[in-house]
């Protein structure tokens, strides 16, 4: 069973930073795509950004020149880097990772999602 772990999240005042990490476990063959969502209260959820195995990245145009997904191949472990941070990116952020598992075939895997709220 793969177990993604997200850390980094909490407040911040408008301006500030937050960095935002996420950790799988368990057992699998590799990781493919990771992706940062977030979801504020009565909206849906939406993309912020993804990276692939080979390291291309994807940020959605809310975020872009703000936040930097990266990750580390050796640790299964994607970042979100949040800098600017505005009141409207308060939301709950998950993580998400398409994981090939022997066996199964790639399977889709959330994090249990973390709070990050940006306010004055």
């Amino acid at each position: 069973q793969v177990q993604l772990v997200e850390s980094g999240g909490g407040w911040a005042q408008p301006g500030g930073s937050l960095r935002l990490s996420c950790a799988a476990s368990g057992t699998f063959v590799r990781i493919n795509a990771m992706v940062w969502y977030r979801q504020a209260p009565g909206k849906e959820r939406e993309m912020v950004a993804s990276i692939t195995r080979g390291g291309s990245k994807n940020h959605a145009d809310s975020v872009k020149g703000r936040f930097t997904i990266s990750r580390d191949n050796a640790k299964n472990t994607v970042y979100l880097q949040m800098n600017s941070l505005k009141p409207e990116d308060t939301a709950v952020y998950y993580c998400f990772a398409a994981v090939w598992v022997a066996s199964i075939g790639v399977s889709d895997c959330w994090g249990q999602g973390t709070q990050v709220t940006v306010s004055s």
